[in-house]
């Protein structure tokens, strides 16, 4: 008792450190549900070009919002993508509309690293440095930096066109439908139900739990005795 009682005292006296977030399902602010970092790193990894990236990252995504993604060359070794929310469809980046960046740098002839930054009610997570090299299985989005001759394909910025947001949902309900499993499986991460209308998103009011059939008596799982005629001793 000794023992327990110093190490409760001395867990209350040192001050909590403070550890970056490196959680790979964040809520969000809009809507209330979670993204897998893990599966947007791969979505890049895989996409062979922006759209297909588009597409990707909002099946992976399991609100209501449209994720839109600008994609820039920096130089011949860093690329930077933007996931963004464009709320006001004006087709560009405003830093309050910010939801994460990709960035990937060129460290060698055959090697690279990306690591993806939140922002905005992501804000505060950071992955790890995740290594690239040439004989990974990748898309050609991240394959041809590693082509002899390679030239940046996106010195000029590419934007998710406003007039593309509509076939990114019809894509994106499509797949939903089509792997209900999955996007359950996805979407049950924010406790709610994609979908449904109601007080909050997804979800409306829960619906109450079953009641268990009475086992008798006040207390649940307890029987009452089986009442007996009663007994009749002669003499």
């Amino acid at each position: 008792m000794l023992a327990s009682a110093t190490a409760v005292s001395l867990s209350l006296a040192l001050p909590a450190c403070e550890v970056p977030s490196r959680d790979r399902w964040v809520t969000t602010e809009n809507a209330n549900v979670d993204i897998d970092w893990d599966e947007v790193g791969e979505a890049y990894k895989a996409a062979e070009g922006p759209e297909d990236l588009e597409r990707r990252v909002n099946e992976i995504y399991t609100g209501d919002e449209v994720i839109s993604v600008a994609v820039q060359d920096l130089d011949e070794k860093t690329q930077v993508v933007t996931g963004f929310f464009d709320k006001d469809e004006d087709g560009k980046v405003a830093d309050a509309e910010k939801i994460f960046t990709i960035q990937r740098d060129v460290t060698g002839p055959d090697q690279g690293q990306y690591q993806i930054a939140g922002y905005g009610p992501y804000h505060g997570y950071h992955s790890p440095m995740w290594d690239i090299a040439s004989g990974m299985l990748l898309g050609s989005m991240m394959m041809s930096v590693f082509s002899p001759g390679y030239r940046p394909l996106y010195s000029t910025p590419y934007t998710t066109p406003v007039s593309r947001r509509g076939q990114l949902v019809t894509q994106r309900n499509s797949w939903r439908q089509s792997n209900p499993e999955a996007f359950n499986k996805r979407a049950s991460k924010s406790g709610r139900s994609y979908g449904a209308k109601g007080g909050g998103f997804g979800g409306g009011k829960p619906s109450p739990s079953p009641r268990m059939p009475s086992r008798g008596g006040g207390r649940f799982g307890l029987r009452r005795a089986p009442a007996h005629a009663p007994t009749r001793l002669l003499a």
